[in-house]
């Protein structure tokens, strides 16, 4: 069936509202050399570039959901549109690493405000097959923008600063909010319900505590207050936070949701994909910079492999599991990306792209094209439409989540230092067994025809 004019707006702002917050997500990964070369800070700051966007985005996405079932996914987006505009051009100003890392923060709270709404979006326009189809493009997109952010932001450093990274924000955000004014939609609002902010708090303090012990240990040791006793804190707030949340009427983050099979297993196999794609992006694009001497360009062009595997291949998968189910499109694809950047253990001095890092990346875009749709059509098509505001944004906080315990375990790897060619490949180790432990997951878990979860179980 042939989409609507409506429909067709509606997935060119769902795209466009989530490319620009995972863009910027990414982008920025190519541009922590020249930054730290400016700002100073070396490895740990970083990370802190990275994990700050990804702290208050992915707390806040579950507060962001729920925006956005309560106020209209139309507002929320328009909202979320302008903070994240004016903190990419506070980004772009920075003077200062800590400048940077603050700008960073607010940036990933517009952000937050960006991706469970888009995607709710194209739940309530489009249904059935369509549904579907337009769920792998969307998934396509975002996966692009994960994979094609290096590349953009490599052009744009050595053409002109890594400033400009944040800058390129502008055209997207203006276009996505004239598209908005256009958009004629009827909201899908639930009055009566009220924000669960005591949550947002337990869940910021419990990721941001434990990610900062992470990230900070290489400087001042496990041993050290300072790092166990954030630690501690932020474990006690995240087990605090799941407590709450199970004993509230009015959860941030609804329980009954999980008795959903594939959601709940689609969740856990989140988890491990999201933080190996993470952490294998940060890895690759600071090795190849720091250790094998690349440009910020040939830096972001190491990775284009992947991206035209996705754009070619992520929707056709994501056809095939609406006709065939996700299960083993969601069990066999992360074991071959595990496979494929396992083939990154033989790299060696001297540092060879063809023979090297070519036929890894390859292996590896073909399992993930052959994941990321599957994956988000599995965990929402057993979910209401009237719960995909806040389905949505569990499902990609958990995935921001992940990501940003990817990146704050490369402390963990590496101390403080620069990358060393064995670091490199302790992370490859790493990324491998968490993509084969997403599939494994997937395989054993999830269900090609699940029985849909209607309503919210109490």
């Amino acid at each position: 069936m042939k989409s609507t004019p409506t429909q067709r707006i509606v997935l060119l702002i769902s795209i466009l509202a989530s490319v620009v917050s995972v863009l910027d997500g990414f982008i920025v990964n190519v541009a922590l050399p020249a930054i730290t070369k400016d700002l100073h800070g070396g490895l740990t700051l970083q990370q802190w570039v990275v994990d700050a966007y990804l702290i208050t985005l992915g707390s806040l996405m579950l507060v962001a959901g729920s925006l956005s079932d309560l106020f209209g996914r139309k507002k929320v987006l328009q909202i979320g549109l302008m903070i994240f505009l004016g903190a990419s051009l506070l980004c772009a100003a920075s003077p200062s690493g800590l400048w940077l890392i603050l700008a960073r923060a607010v940036q990933g709270v517009g952000g937050a405000l960006l991706v469970p709404s888009s995607l709710a979006l194209i739940i309530s326009a489009f249904s059935g097959s369509a549904q579907g189809k337009a769920i792998g493009s969307w998934t396509a997109w975002t996966g692009i923008a994960v994979l094609i952010g290096p590349l953009v932001g490599g052009v744009l450093i050595d053409t002109f600063s890594w400033q400009s990274i944040f800058l390129v924000n502008i055209l997207p955000v203006a276009v996505t909010m004239w598209l908005l004014s256009k958009l004629r939609l009827p909201e899908e609002v639930r009055s009566g319900a009220h924000l669960d902010i005591r949550g947002a708090i337990m869940g910021a303090v419990g990721l941001g505590g434990t990610v900062y012990a992470c990230i900070e240990q290489g400087r001042y040791g496990w041993s050290s207050p300072l790092i166990y006793v954030p630690l501690v804190i932020g474990i006690l707030a995240l087990l605090a936070f799941i407590r709450y949340e199970r004993r509230i009427p009015q959860p941030m983050l609804p329980m009954g949701l999980f008795k959903a099979r594939n959601f709940s297993v689609g969740n856990v196999a989140t988890i491990f994909i999201y933080a190996a794609l993470a952490l294998s992006s940060f890895l690759i694009t600071i090795f190849v910079q720091q250790y094998a001497g690349y440009s910020a360009l040939k830096a972001g062009m190491v990775t284009m492999p992947i991206t035209l595997i996705m754009f070619v291949l992520s929707p056709r998968f994501g056809n095939l599991a609406g006709k065939y189910g996700p299960r083993w499109f969601m069990g066999v694809g992360p074991i071959v990306a595990g496979l494929g950047l396992g083939l990154l253990l033989r790299t060696h001095d001297p540092i060879a792209y063809w023979t090297q890092f070519f036929p890894a990346l390859l292996i590896f875009g073909l399992g993930l094209a052959t994941t990321v749709a599957p994956l988000t059509s599995a965990i929402l098509g057993c979910i209401s439409p009237k719960q995909a505001g806040i389905a949505s944004a569990i499902n990609n906080a958990v995935s921001r989540i992940a990501g940003l315990l990817g990146v704050a375990t490369i402390g963990v790897i590496t101390g403080v230092g620069s990358l060393t060619l064995a670091d490199f490949h302790h992370g490859m180790l790493l990324v491998a067994l968490l993509l084969i432990a997403g599939g494994t997951v997937s395989a054993i878990g999830i269900q090609n025809n699940p029985q849909p979860l209607t309503e919210q179980p109490k």
